[in-house]
C-alpha cells in the first residue's frame, strides 16, 4: 500500500508520501494531468513577462464593486495577478477593463521555454474535466504527483500551489523545486527561471518583481505544509460540492497513480496527508535568468525571504484589488516600462509629464 494511503489510515504524519509500487509500474511518477474544458485555465502576465496558470477573466459585473469582486469573484487571484499589479497597477487596470493585449514574441518564447523545462521531468496525461470540482481534483492530484517526485527524485517542476494570503485566496505554479544536492538538508529550494531577449542583466524593478513572485510561492508552499488546509472555507468560497462524483476519466487518472478516490473530498484527503508529510522550503530563493536565443545562463540571483517586506507588498497590492484606492502610476525612475506597454497611447501619462503607467 502506498505510504499516502497508510498515512490516511494510521495518521502517521511523519511519513514521506510515495506512490505505490504498482502505480510506479503502471505509469511514470511524473505523470501529471493536462486538462481541457471550457473552464480550463488560461495564461497571461502583464508586464513582467512571466506565464502562469491564472484563472480566466469572468464577465465583468456592474461598476461600483471592487476589481476583486468584479473580475475574480469566486476565483483565486493568481500569483501573476499580484506580480503584474506590482509591475504597474494602471496597466493591470487596463487589462481588466479592456482585455489582454496580444502576446509578444518574447512572452511566447518564455512560455515555450517553461514548457520545455517541464517536459524534461514531467509527463502530461490528457484528461477532460466537466466541472470546477474536477478541475480542482486535478490540481490536487498534480500537487501530489509533484510532491512525490520531489521527495523521490530531488526535483519537480510546474507544481500548483494555493492558499490564503492576507485573507485572499491565491493560486500559483512554482517553476521548480529542488532538494539540496548535499543530501543533508531536507528543505527544498524554490527556483524561478526567467528568459531575456537581450544578453543584459535584469533591472532592479525586474528583480524586485521576481522576488515578490518567489516569496508568494514560498508562503503558499509553507502554509500548505505547516497549517491546516481551510477545507470549509475552500468549498464555500469556490462554491464547490465536496461530494461531487468525479468522472470515470478523472478516476482512471487517479487509479493510474495508485490511489482510489470517487469524490472531490476523497482527493482532498490525499492532498492534506501529502502536505503534512512534506518539509518547509528553504529561506533562500533562487531566480535564474537565461538568454532566449540559446538558453545560456545570464545570472543566478539568490536572496532571502523577507516576511515583513512580503506582507507590506501583498497588502499594498490587495488595497488596489479591494477598491481601497485608485490605481497608482509607476515611479519616475521606472517610466521606461511605458515603452513596453500596449496601453501607453491610452494612458493618462500622455496628458501629464509627472505621471506614468
Amino acid at each position: 500500500m502506498a505510504l499516502i494511503e497508510a498515512a490516511l489510515s494510521a495518521a502517521v504524519a511523519a511519513a514521506r508520501p510515495v506512490l505505490s509500487a504498482a502505480a510506479r509500474r503502471a505509469a511514470p511518477l511524473s505523470c501529471c494531468a493536462s486538462y481541457s474544458a471550457a473552464a480550463s485555465s488560461s495564461s497571461f502576465s502583464c508586464g513582467s513577462g512571466d506565464i502562469e496558470d491564472s484563472p480566466p477573466l469572468p464577465i465583468p459585473t456592474p461598476r461600483g464593486q471592487s476589481l476583486l469582486a468584479r473580475f475574480r469573484g469566486r476565483r483565486a487571484l493568481a500569483v501573476t495577478d499580484i506580480t503584474a499589479t506590482e509591475w504597474c497597477e494602471k496597466q493591470m487596470e487596463f487589462v481588466l477593463e479592456h482585455g489582454r493585449p496580444e502576446r509578444t514574441q518574447a512572452m511566447k518564447a518564455g512560455s515555450e521555454r517553461h514548457a520545455q523545462l517541464e517536459q524534461e521531468v514531467i509527463e502530461r496525461v490528457d484528461v477532460t474535466i466537466r466541472s470546477a470540482e474536477e478541475m480542482w481534483a486535478v490540481k490536487f492530484m498534480n500537487f501530489i504527483v509533484g510532491a512525490n517526485q520531489l521527495m523521490l527524485e530531488g526535483i519537480t517542476r510546474e507544481l500548483p500551489v494555493f492558499g490564503v494570503i492576507e485573507g485572499s485566496w491565491m493560486i500559483g505554479v512554482i517553476d521548480e523545486l529542488q532538494m539540496p544536492p548535499d543530501g543533508v538538508s531536507l528543505h527544498p529550494i524554490l527556483v524561478d527561471t526567467k528568459t531575456r531577449y537581450k544578453p543584459t542583466p535584469p533591472s532592479e524593478a525586474q528583480k524586485r518583481n521576481g522576488r515578490l513572485q518567489l516569496m508568494c510561492y514560498k508562503y503558499l508552499w509553507d502554509n500548505l505544509i505547516g497549517e491546516k488546509f481551510p477545507a470549509e472555507n475552500f468549498f464555500s468560497y469556490f462554491d464547490l460540492d465536496p461530494n461531487y462524483l468525479l468522472s470515470d476519466d478523472i478516476k482512471q487518472f487517479i487509479r493510474l497513480l495508485g490511489l482510489d478516490a470517487k469524490t472531490l473530498e476523497d482527493v482532498l484527503k490525499y492532498f492534506k496527508v501529502t502536505c503534512h508529510t512534506l518539509p518547509r522550503s528553504q529561506e533562500q530563493l533562487l531566480l535564474r535568468y537565461e538568454l532566449q536565443a540559446d538558453h545560456s545562463l545570464l545570472e543566478e540571483y539568490l536572496f532571502s525571504y523577507d516576511a515583513s517586506w512580503f506582507k507590506d507588498q501583498i497588502q499594498e497590492v490587495l488595497s488596489f484589488w479591494q477598491g481601497a484606492r485608485d490605481a497608482k502610476f509607476v515611479s519616475e525612475e521606472e517610466r521606461w516600462k511605458c515603452s513596453f506597454c500596449k496601453f501607453a497611447n491610452n494612458c493618462p501619462i500622455n496628458a501629464s509629464s509627472s505621471r506614468c503607467c
